[in-house]
Formats: C-alpha cells, structure tokens, sequence
C-alpha cells in the first residue's frame, strides 16, 4: 500500500472536523469560525461560510445529500443546504462539541459539554437531554436505531432515537482516559454492529452493540484526535499527536502510514466508495491522498495465492474454484507458491506452509515452519526445501529454518524471477536482468549459468515444456522466442507483456498485450482474440489471466492452430492441439480431414471423441478389408466420400475401381433414380424392374402414396398397397382391390376386413369375410359393431356360433345397466352360472336399495332358473333346495314392500285389513333368521297398529311386547311408546271377525299362531292371496299313488254332473288364467259330495295329513272347482280345490299366485302385467 498526494491546501486556522458530501463531489472543513467548500477533484475551494462567530469546532452531512450541519463554540447549529444557504440555527447551553446524521430517519444529533439534542427534520424542533459529562464525539448505527456517545470521564452511552441510554459501557481509565473519538462500522456484511473507539489512553478498542468489548484493547503510542471507516468498513483511518494518519484493518492491525504531517491531525476521512483519503492537520494543513493498493500474489500451475485485506491470503485453485482464507492478522508483504509449498512474508516473519496431502486437489494448508527474522526484498521465491530472496541485484538461498546456504550477485539489478522445477532441493530459477541476460540457477549449484544475452531489458520469461525453447517479453512490448541450445531468434511478435507456455504441448505459446490474447502455435501466423489483462499460464485449453485484482481461468478452444496444421496435412499434429480442447465441430473436421486423407488412426480417435458410431463402423470396416488384403485406396476413398453425401465423385471413383453395382446400389438406396438410370443407361429388365420397385418405395417415403399403389398393384404387390390404402382410409381402393383379389388369395382379403373394421366400413368387412368364407370372423364383426339383429339371424342358420354371440350381447347388456336383459341372454347362451350370478347381484342390489319389489321378482325369476338347472340329475337335491329357498324369499320380500312404503312414505294406499294380514303373515314367516333389509321392528309396529286400529288387541299387545326387546329407530320411538301405554287400556282380546278359519277343518285359528301360517288342528298349509294375503278357501289335495297327472285332468274333466250344480258355474279359462265363477244363486254342497266326507273323515290329529283323492273323487270333481300348479319337471303338480265356488279366485299361469280375481283384475289393470312375476298381458307362454 501506498498513498499518493493528489492536492494540499493550508489555511491560517487549525482544521477541526470536515465531512464528504455523499456523492463525494465536495468537501466541506471547519476552519475558524468559517466553513469552507472544496471541489475534491482538484482542491480548489469554491466559496467560504459565513456564519458562526466562534470557532467551528464539527461539521456533517446528511446521507440523503439534502443538508449538513456545522457546530461551533458560540453554541450554535447551522443547519445548510446542498446549495450552501443557511436554513436553520438552534442553541445549546455549551458550546458544541460534535454533530452526526442519523443514516435513516436524518435525524441530527448535537453534542456540547453538558448536554445533547436531537432535532428531526419533519418537527422542526429540538429535544435535548443532560449529560453527566462532556460529550466529545458521537456516532450513528447503521440502521438508525442507536446513538453512541464518546465522554470525556471515559464513558460510552449507547441510547436509542428519543434519547434514552440503553447501554453504557465504562472503560478502566476513566476520566484519565477520555473518549476522543468513536465511529460504528458500516459495513453491511457484518453479523452485528461494531463500533471502534480511540481515548487518549492512547487505546483502539473494539465494543458490540451489548456493550460487550471484541478482543483485547490494541495500543496506539499516540493520542487520537479522529477515527473513520472507509466506506465498506474493511480498513480504519487514525490520526492524532503522531503527526500522521495511520492505516489498521477493521480487527485493528495496523498496516502503515497514509501521510505524515508537520501538527496533529485533528481529522482525516474517506471519500465515499473510493480509496481518496482528506487529512485535517492542527496548522491549516489540508491533504489530499490517493491510496494505492498493490496486488500481492504468487502462481504455480493451477493454484494462485493472492493477498486480501491486506492480512489475509486465499489460495484459489483454478480449476475447481476452490478456495481456502489463511488468516495471518499481519501485513501480508510477499506471498510465493510452488508445488505443496506456500511462503508467506510478514513484517517481522516468514511463514513456510505445506498442503497436508498430495491430492491435487486437496486445499488445507498447515505451516510447516516459521522464520522469525525482518527481510527486505523485491521479490520472494519458494522452492521444495528453500527460500529465495531477491533484493536489487542479489539472490540470497535461505532454508527454512532460515540459515542463509549461499547468495548470488548479479550484473544487473533482477527484474523476473521464477521456479522451473527439478528435484527437492535441487530446482532451477529462471533469472531475467535488467541489462538483457537471462541466466538459469539450480539451488544447491553457486554458479548461475548465462542461456542468452539481448539488448533489451527482461520484462518476463517462460521456458517451454521440455526445456528447449525459452519465451521473453523485453522493456519494448516485444515476444522473442529462442531455441535454447543453438540461441537461435525463432520468432518474435510485437505488443506483448506476458508470455506463458502450454504446459501440454510444446509447440504452442500464447501472449498478452493491447488488449488481445494471441495464441501462437509452431511458427505459424498469430490467432488474436480479445482479452483484458496479463496472461500468467497456459495449461491445455485453460489461460490463466490476471485482470486488476482477480485472476479467472479463461476456456480458450485451440481451434484456429488446429486449422493450421490440417492445412498442411499435419494430421496427428492437428490431433494433439485438438486434445487441448476445441469445439465439436473442430473435432469432427479434423475427423473428416484425417478420413479423407485416409488417415485411419487420427481419424477413429476425433470420430471416437464426438461419438460418430457410423463413421467408426466405416473405418472399421475399411480396416478389416485392408487387413484381408484390398489395397484399392480408390475404393476406400468412394465410401468415405458416399458417406459424405459426395455421391458424384463417388460414383466416379466405384466406376474407376470396377465396381458399377455399388455406385448403382448408392444410388437406389438415395432415391436418385434419375442418376441411376443414367448411371445404367440401357442395362438388365431385371435391374430396371428392381429400380421400379425401388421407385415405388421411395414414393411411399416422400409422401406420394397414391402413386405407390398404383405401383404395387401393378407389379403385384397387393399386401403394400392394402397397407397403404388402409393407413390412409382409403376405403374405396381397398374395396376395388378385395373385389379384384381371387377368394384363393386369403391372407390380402383378410387384411382388406381388417381395414374395413377399423375404418368403420363393417358392411365391406363383412362382404369380404362372406367371399373369404370366415364365417367366425363375421360373426365377431357383428358382434365387435353391436349389429346383434344380423348377429342373431347368422346365429339362427349356424347354431354352432351361440355362444359366440349370446354371451357379448349378455355382457354388452350389462354393461349398459341392462341386467334383466342380460340375464336372460345368458340363459339363452346356456351359461346359467353367469345367469344366476348375474341375478344374485341385482336381487342383492335391490335388496340394499329398498326395491323390495324389484327383490321379490328376482328372487322369483332365481327359482326358476334353479327349478331349470334342476333337471340336471347330479344338481337336482341341491337346485331344489335353492328353488324353495329363493321361492320363500320372494314370497316374504313381495309382502314386504307394502310394510316398508307404510312405514317410509307419508301417505299410505292400502288398506288396514291388507296391512294386518301382510304383518301377520311376515310375522309367522320370520320364525328363524331374519332376510337382508327385512325389518321386524317396522313389521311388528305395523301390526300393532293395525291390530289396534281394528280390534286385535290381544295381538297388538303381544306386538308392542316384542317390539320392546328390539333397537327402535328415533322417528318411531314416541309412537311407540304411546302406543304401548294406550293398548292397556284395551281389552284382553282379539275381535272374532279376524279370526282365519281354516278351510279344511272348520277350525278357528287365533291371530298369534305358533305353529306359522298353517291350521292348529288339521295342520293344513294356508293358501294366502298375493295380493291382500287374506286366507283363500283352497285346499290343497293329493292324487293317490299310481294316477298321473294326465289321468287326473282327463277324470276331472269328465265331470259327472249332479243335478244341484248344473247350470250354475261359468268357467272362463284363457291364456293368463283360470277363473271360477258362480252366475246364479246355488245351495250349498251337499254331504254327497266325496270331496267333502274325505275332509270330514280325514281332519285332526298332531300330524298333517294331506288329503289324498282316488280315482271316483276325482272323477265326482268339477273342472271348475279345481286349480292345478302345473310344474315342470321334475316337480310334482299340485291341485287345489275351491270350497266356496262362489268367491272367484284366479291363479297366475307363470307364477302359480292366487289371487281374488277382482283383486287380481284390478292390478293386471294397474301394471299391464302380473304383479308377482311381472308376466305381460301380450304374452303367449307361461
């Protein structure tokens, strides 16, 4: 570092304070009891202030620029604008000591001996506070926020905006040690505020904003009048009784001297975001420094170790970007780097580190050992096991443990130095003088050996790689490169300032100066580029370039030297640069060149380098043809040049080497069939056809399809022109096409159906499946297209495809929610198993959704379909288990449905009575388990409150008993409940009329029966209306063993007649029933009747015994009396007899359900179909 005297002004008065006007264009100084303006760029003083009447003791200014404010011994503030005008004054009680600028808010603080005040620019008022001590100096935090106070009984106050202290801080001297000057870091960077402060106990410290002290109290030797940062608060300015201005970093290390004076400094400060320095002196002195600092730094190879803040090194490598801060608290002076090895110089010692590894890119430095000793030298050097000195003339060899081993003493003072390797202990310097010589030293050797001797002085020097070419720079900006052994002028360039070697290649140099970079390979012409600063190495494609202060690794691709050599032919030469590093498209030029110069080797390793597989296989190829012994390089150059896209001189050269067919291949393989031809001229049909056909290809290719069918089709190839008519959708070539083939010609016709079906042509697919005669295939046509009525005429003629098309449809119904019809598709399909589960599925679905209905009918359409499977002899027991299961389930969730609308729905249609005998049906239906979504609590309340309603209410009791032991829904709780208290105000018993009588025995039956829905005396089956389930007078008979089924009905129908009943029955028999129906007024059946005595003779008993018929019974029976369920096998019939003929009953042919026949009427209205088994009206067959 050194300073330089830019301007120096004296005034008659002492110079107690200045400050910078913060764009650093003014300064202004308090000088008597005048301020005065000076211009910084050349120290002339623009115009005096007037306007204190005593000595002007601070000044300062506003960050903003807007303002600065003066304090003087009368008292006084000034308050001034950017245009020098004053705008406001105010007092204090003392005179004025110090003035700051809040950073922010512009707040200013004023100091005088017994108080302090703050005034802020928006109030236009003054706040002051005492003090309990004379204020001599104060300082602003960065953020505004705190004001620190310096005083003169040794005391720092630390206080907030409004003036209120926060922290105070007693330093051990006290008032012998007074505060004369304190200043906060600005430096953004900083984690926490510091502030330095300066007594005159002749002590720099350094405090936080706590109060806390950083480090230990640095000695000065002098009082200090003034401390300042510079603007980024790396280094600190003091000044005071020594006469000078001294430099220290922010930890406090002193560095050196800015300028020495003849009086005190009373002040001294930076200009801002600049290295100016202005110094203040105690006799009017003003001084204007400019501070210069020098870089400090070493280079070896990819390290670069420079010097930072003065006392720190970093050590940069250059390749990975590392870097590494070695923290010496000293002035850095000289730094040297060489191999593991780092010398640092510092005022009184020189520290020798080594790496801890021998990784190359290992950055962790340890010292190794320290020469405690002051040198002065110009330039430092570090070797394995030495140092070297150089000051003037003389090198002095120290080792390290700093014993000098032997001193050389040059001609001339040395103006370059630098290592050029060798062994431990033994390397060479390369030695630059001023007068021209340059000279080689090896360490442990006393005698310097002359290598050259010019006429210009030495700038800087490189030697080559292997020693034999040396580079140097001379005092006229000239590169003169020499062989060293014959000391031969090779070459010299001019505007040069540095030189540097590739350290990989031997031939090449680069060179700086004027701006440009200049790469200079062999003794060809100079590659510029432009490039600002010094080049410092040359490491393979990397320069290593020094600008200013930094040093960065510059890429710089090695292109242009290559081109140099592949101008010559100088194919591995161009090869070696091209390792350097170059582009892409270098290395595949040098490839290229190399290829056609039928430089095989060079050529596969650039080839190899860009990855080019293709090329590789072509060399390969041309080297196991040389290695089976072609020799034709003609040959060999015609594929490199066909490889190139050079077809023309290709072609030449395969006709030159008696090779037409592969000119002619090359050119058919292109689609140059114009060339070809030519090439060909009048040759074989066979190869003309081939070109056709090649032709027709290439058509393909470039999009002319059209032109490539007509092609195909005439040379035949029909499956490339379906291909290609179907890829197109062109449906009505490819129908011309499959009506032209021959049905012998089966794989082009089917791949034509194939188009059609995916073209959405089905009606050509399925006449090109008819002329093909693959009827299979069709029948997946119509299926795959859902044309299920031409599927089903085609199944009707061919039975064998059923499967083929029921089972789709089915599947194709259910996917559209269609399950009835898909059951019953499967049906059809004979796939029962996949009928029934379908069934199961939706029975459950509508059980789970409250169609109870919807459940019955398909528990009743299950049964059928088991009654079906039943006929199997191996499923028969277990089918009709599953029939009268499934049968019993319907029953129970048809009843079902009407309890469940009674007690979900708002509004009920049906009747008491129908509901009364519903629930009194489920009731004693429900002895066991309970089917899914049948509720007895919704069946138990309905029968309470029906029974109730109609005089049952013993029953209702007994309902509202049982409905206490069960979970009861909130909505019905205090139905319930009322009901349950309201019943026993009712009688103990059930009204006669809803007693059921049993038909068979004559026998009451009461309303809570435990045997179930069948007589307590005789045991007899109820038969219950489907529709009001009202007990019917049917009785069900037996035929005695040996009659058949066909031999009853023939009995019966023969009808004895008796003169009592004839002329009195009308029997209406039609497809959907069989109805019986009294049209006059009759008496009742006498006690002849058969029938009846069997009844009478036959009834009691704890056993139920059916009433079985003979032969004479049968025969006394009217056709009308009596209903017949006619099953299918392997079911028995079962027949019914009606004892009171003139209540009409109607039986459901499909189902087999009875119902009153006006009940039954009244619904078939309703539904247009049978309410149980949903049979239609229209419908033929059971």
């Amino acid at each position: 570092m050194r300073a330089v005297l830019t301007w120096r002004d004296k005034v008659e008065q002492c110079i107690y304070d200045l400050a910078f006007k913060p764009d650093g264009t003014q300064l202004i100084l308090a000088a008597g009891n005048r301020l005065l303006v000076y211009d910084t760029s050349d120290g002339t003083l623009l115009q005096p202030l007037k306007g204190h009447k005593d000595t002007v003791y601070c000044v300062a200014y506003a960050k903003d620029g807007k303002r600065f404010a003066s304090g003087s011994a009368d008292k006084s503030i000034i308050i001034w604008t950017s245009k020098l005008e004053g705008i406001l004054k105010y007092t204090h009680n003392d005179s004025i000591q110090c003035v700051s600028y809040n950073p922010i808010t512009h707040q200013l603080a004023s100091c005088s001996s017994s108080d302090f005040g703050l005034w802020s620019p928006e109030q236009k008022s003054v706040s002051k506070h005492k003090s309990s001590s004379k204020i001599t100096c104060c300082s602003w935090t960065n953020d505004g926020q705190y004001l620190a106070l310096g005083m003169s009984n040794g005391v720092i106050s630390i206080r907030n905006k409004n003036g209120e202290e926060k922290v105070k801080i007693e330093r051990p001297g006290g008032s012998f040690s007074p505060i004369w000057s304190i200043c906060w870091n600005p430096s953004r960077e900083e984690h926490n505020d510091i502030l330095a402060v300066a007594d005159w106990g002749q002590k720099l410290s350094f405090y936080q904003l706590s109060g806390k002290q950083i480090g230990k109290d640095r000695p000065l030797n002098f009082d200090p009048c003034c401390i300042s940062y510079f603007t980024k608060g790396e280094y600190i300015l003091v000044g005071g009784s020594d006469k000078q201005v001294s430099l220290f970093t922010k930890d406090g290390v002193r560095l050196g001297t800015v300028g020495e004076q003849n009086s005190w400094v009373w002040t001294c400060r930076v200009k801002p975001d600049s290295n100016y320095v202005v110094v203040g002196c105690q006799d009017g002195t003003i001084s204007f420094y400019q501070l210069i600092f020098s870089t400090v730094h070493g280079l070896y190879k990819d390290r670069y170790a420079y010097r930072d803040s003065m006392t720190d090194v970093i050590v940069q490598h250059l390749i990975t970007e590392q870097k590494v801060r070695i923290k010496c608290r000293e002035l850095v002076k000289k730094i040297a780097i060489y191999k593991n090895r780092l010398a640092i110089q510092l005022p009184e010692k020189i520290l020798i580190y080594e790496l801890y590894s021998d990784d190359s890119v290992d950055m962790h430095y340890r010292v190794k050992e320290k020469i405690v000793k002051k040198f002065e030298c110009n330039l430092l050097v570090v070797c394995t096991d030495h140092i070297i000195l150089c000051q003037e003339k003389r090198l002095q060899c120290l080792s390290f443990s700093g014993v000098k081993e032997r001193e050389w003493q040059m001609e001339s003072l040395i103006r370059y130095i630098k290592v050029i390797g060798g062994p431990a202990g033994r390397e060479g310097l390369l030695v630059g003088l001023k007068n021209g010589q340059i000279l080689k030293i090896f360490v442990d050797n006393l005698f310097a050996i002359v290598l050259l001797k010019q006429a210009t002085a030495v700038r800087c020097l490189d030697m080559s790689a292997s020693r034999n070419k040396l580079a140097v720079v001379d005092e006229n900006d000239t590169c003169l490169v020499y062989d060293i052994h014959t000391k031969e002028l090779l070459f010299q360039e001019p505007n040069a300032n540095s030189v540097a070697w590739n350290t990989q290649c031997e031939d090449m140099l680069c060179f700086s100066g004027g701006g440009y970079l200049n790469i200079k390979a062999s003794t060809f012409p100079v590659h510029q580029q432009k490039l600002q600063g010094f080049v410092v190495g040359y490491n393979g494609s990397k320069i290593f370039c020094l600008h200013v202060f930094s040093m960065s690794a510059v890429e710089v691709p090695q292109s242009a030297p290559m081109y140099q050599y592949l101008d010559r032919k100088m194919f591995r030469e161009a090869y070696q640069i091209a390792c350097l590093g170059v582009t892409d498209a270098d290395w595949r030029e040098l490839a290229m060149e190399a290829l056609e110069g039928l430089e095989f080797e060079t050529a596969k390793k650039a080839f190899t380098r860009v990855q080019d597989l293709r090329y590789l296989e072509l060399i390969s190829s041309i080297e196991e043809r040389k290695k089976r012994g072609e020799t034709n390089n003609d040959l060999f150059l015609a594929d490199v040049f066909s490889y190139q896209g050079k077809f023309h001189e290709a072609a030449k050269l395969y006709k030159r080497s008696g090779h037409e067919n592969l000119a002619l291949d090359m050119y058919t393989d292109l689609c140059m069939f114009e060339y070809a031809k030519d090439f060909l001229g009048s040759g074989d049909p066979k190869e003309t056809k081939m070109l056709i056909t090649k032709q027709a290809d290439w058509a393909r290719n470039i999009n002319e399809p059209k032109a490539a069918v007509e092609m195909y089709i005439s040379a035949g190839e029909h499956t490339k022109a379906i291909e290609i008519s179907g890829s197109h959708g062109w449906v009505d070539v490819l129908i011309d096409i499959a009506r032209k083939l021959d049905k012998a010609e089966r794989e082009p016709l089917l791949m034509c159906a194939r188009y059609f079906k995916k073209l959405d042509s089905p009606g050509y697919a399925a006449e090109t499946y008819l002329k093909v005669g693959d009827l299979k295939s069709l029948v997946q046509l119509y299926v795959d297209t859902k044309r299920w009525d031409e599927a089903f005429a085609l199944g009707e003629k061919h039975p064998e495809f059923k499967d083929d098309i029921y089972v789709p449809y089915a599947q194709w119904l259910a996917e559209n929610d269609r399950f009835e019809e898909a059951q019953k598709a499967f049906h059809k399909a004979g796939r029962q198993g996949e009928a029934v589960r379908v069934l199961e599925q939706l029975t459950h679905n509508a059980v789970v959704e409250s169609r109870f209905n919807d459940a019955a009918y398909y528990y009743w359409m299950l049964s059928m379909q088991c009654l079906d499977m039943a006929q199997d002899p191996a499923q028969k027991d277990v089918m009709l288990d599953k029939f009268h299961h499934f049968q019993h389930l319907a029953e129970l969730y048809h009843g079902y449905q009407t309890i469940h609308r009674y007690t979900e729905e708002p509004f009920s249609f049906d009747l008491p009575e129908t509901l009364f005998n519903i629930s009194k049906f489920l009731l004693h239906s429900l002895t066991k388990a309970t089917p899914l979504g049948i509720s007895k609590v919704n069946t138990l309340f309905t029968l309470a409150k029906q029974s109730k309603a109609l005089g049952a209410y013993k029953l209702a009791r007994h309902a509202y008993d049982k409905l206490r032991g069960l979970q009861i829904p909130a909505r019905i709780q205090k139905s319930i409940e009322l009901g349950t208290l309201t019943i026993r105000s009712k009688p103990f018993h059930d009204s006669e009329e809803l007693v059921p009588l049993c038909y068979r025995c004559s026998t009451n039956n009461p309303l809570l029966n435990n045997l179930g829905n069948v007589c307590i005396n005789c045991r007899q089956p109820f038969i219950f209306s489907a529709s009001s389930y009202e007990v019917l007078h049917l009785v069900e008979f037996y035929l005695e063993e040996g009659i058949t089924d066909e031999e009853a009905v023939a009995l019966i129908d023969l009808e004895a007649p008796r003169s009592k009943r004839e002329g009195k029955w009308q029997e209406i028999a039609s497809n959907n029933s069989q109805t019986l129906r009294l049209d006059e007024a009759m008496d009742a059946i006498g006690d002849d009747d058969p029938f009846t005595a069997k009844l009478s003779f036959e009834q009691g008993g704890s056993e139920f015994v059916p009433v079985v018929v003979n032969r004479s019974v049968l025969r006394s029976m009217s056709r009308r009396d009596v209903l017949i369920k006619r099953w299918p096998p392997p079911l028995q019939w079962q027949y019914f007899r009606s004892l009171l003929p003139d209540a009409s009953i109607t039986m459901c042919p499909s189902c087999f359900q009875m119902f009153h026949s006006e009940d039954y009427e009244l619904l078939v209205l309703q539904h247009a179909c049978c309410p149980y088994c949903r049979r239609r009206i229209d419908d033929t067959g059971p």
